[in-house]
């Protein structure tokens, strides 16, 4: 029979790509130069995990693991950007897991109808050429390129949310006894591991009420991976209570009530020191089970003291058969949930933190990788270099002026890298040309149009020098001519007076 249940699965995510930019120039008649108008592409779409209450397994995430946003689709002409991707909404359980497939690291805890995490950013759209317009580059004849989505492997882990946990071995009853206490329908058998799943129950006792959860499989060595409690002993780290359900009607000698508490408390034991959960301080019950059994009831009478005086449990003695002692056991249950949720700190809702970036973070660095090789690690360049088309010079130029205004030059420089120097960013490895500013360019910067560059035109500064420079001249000429006419007069003056003379 097919598994109707899965409380792990791999889920293969990834978010969209981003469009490109649009790199155009506005044609129009008596327009020939109209600038730039190529519009932006749209953005990748998410993968977005949500807490559904529909849903109760992992089952369909394990028969189809892969799930992968929309594409944002590249901008066009006349300043018309790309429309975004399509966001992937994949509904999962109360109760989920996320965790990193590689390192493990958890990434969410989702607990709450409605919770959400974005698993898969979607890449960003490129600019384009209008966008990329500046003063100085008036119309640029490249635009960016859109951002791959993020892809990685994470990994769903479901963990029941419930009030209350029955632990013990396999036929000890808990099955049984949650069909007794609740309306739930679990499979019941006389054979070991009938359980597959962990059972869920809704419970009521006055005005209380609690979900009660087993947890199939605790068998010794559980905790390595023996028998099924491995995969299932993730279930009792939410539960406020736990119960041991002992079957007090066994039939293999070696086992007696007290040795099996005492195994079941040694794989929660080792189990919490794998994972970190503090299973210790969770309050404990124990229910001697089967005792409509004549046997199992003079074993329950002789051990209940012994259980009593070792651990300071409250112990009950119950039949699931008969319903003995199940009203007794299952308010002292709701006593202690009561206690618990008393205790629990008060729901809030999600705050968003946001945490902008210091002024003077550098958001980069840059490791020696060799003789003259060098990587430079940083969200922003590598994303610079994924956006850049390198078979436009252009586009690479501007490239090269971005990583120079952030700082990569500088510290390339300090850690002695020489022209020619392989430098490695993302994916793509380059020879590092430290020339290559914007103020090398004989246009002022790379991405000008030689077209929209006027560069015989006479600045207003050395119109105004040529036109003083004028004013003088004239002024020059005119005081020239005053002293010549004055000469002029005085030789005619002294002539007159050598033709009077004798």
């Amino acid at each position: 029979m097919a598994a109707t249940f899965v409380d792990r699965a791999v889920l293969h995510v990834a978010g969209g790509n981003g469009g490109n930019g649009c790199s155009s120039v506005h044609r129009e008649k008596f327009k020939p130069l109209g600038g730039p108008d190529g519009g932006n592409g749209g953005n990748g779409g998410n993968v977005i995990l949500v807490v559904d209450a529909s849903v109760t397994t992992l089952l369909d995430l394990h028969h189809h693991p892969h799930r992968k946003a929309g594409n944002g689709t590249p901008g066009q002409g006349s300043m018309r950007d790309g429309a975004n991707g399509a966001d992937i909404v994949v509904a999962i359980p109360d109760g989920t897991v996320v965790r990193d497939n590689d390192s493990g690291e958890v990434l969410a805890d989702l607990v709450g109808i409605g919770s959400r995490y974005v698993a898969a950013r979607g890449g960003r759209g490129g600019l384009g050429n209008a966008a990329l317009a500046s003063p100085r580059r008036k119309a640029p004849g490249f635009a960016l390129l859109g951002e791959p989505g993020e892809a990685r492997d994470v990994v769903l882990e479901l963990k029941t949310v419930a009030d209350v946990a029955l632990v013990g071995f396999p036929n000890a009853g808990k099955s049984s006894l949650i069909a007794a206490v609740s309306a739930a329908k679990p499979k019941i058998a006389d054979y070991p591991f009938t359980t597959l799943v962990p059972n869920l129950g809704v419970v009521q006792a006055g005005d209380l009420v609690y979900t009660v959860a087993d947890v199939p499989g605790l068998v010794p060595g559980a905790s390595t991976g023996k028998g099924l409690g491995l995969e299932f002993l993730r279930h009792v780290e939410r539960c406020a209570v736990l119960v041991h359900v002992v079957d007090c009607a066994t039939f293999e000698t070696a086992r007696d009530p007290v040795s099996d508490i005492e195994t079941i408390e040694s794989e929660i034991r080792l189990y919490g020191g794998q994972t970190g959960a503090d299973l210790a301080d969770r309050p404990r019950l124990v229910a001697l089970n089967k005792v409509d059994v004549p046997d199992a009831r003079d074993l329950a009478e002789l051990v209940e003291a012994d259980i009593r005086g070792r651990w300071d449990w409250p112990v009950f003695t119950v039949s699931a058969a008969t319903h003995e002692g199940l009203r007794a056991l299952s308010f002292a249950i709701a006593d202690r949930v009561a206690a618990a949720r008393a205790a629990a700190p008060s729901l809030e809702a999600t705050r968003i933190v946001l945490r902008p970036a210091a002024v003077n973070d550098v958001d980069f660095s840059v490791e020696p990788a060799g003789e003259q090789a060098f990587v430079v690690h940083g969200d922003r360049p590598r994303r610079w270099v994924a956006q850049t088309d390198f078979s436009n010079d252009e586009a690479v130029g501007y490239l090269a002026d971005r990583l120079a205004r952030l700082g990569v030059e500088d510290v390339l420089a300090s850690l002695g890298a020489q022209a020619g120097a392989e430098v490695t960013i993302g994916d793509v490895t380059f020879d590092w040309m430290p020339t290559l500013r914007a103020s090398a360019s004989p246009l002022g910067g790379r991405g000008t149009d030689e077209r929209l560059v006027q560069t015989d035109r006479v600045r207003a500064a050395e119109r105004k020098a040529a036109r003083n420079a004028r004013r003088h001249s004239v002024a020059e000429d005119g005081a020239a001519e005053d002293g010549v006419a004055e000469d002029g007069a005085a030789d005619g003056a002294a002539g007159d007076d050598g033709a009077e003379s004798p």
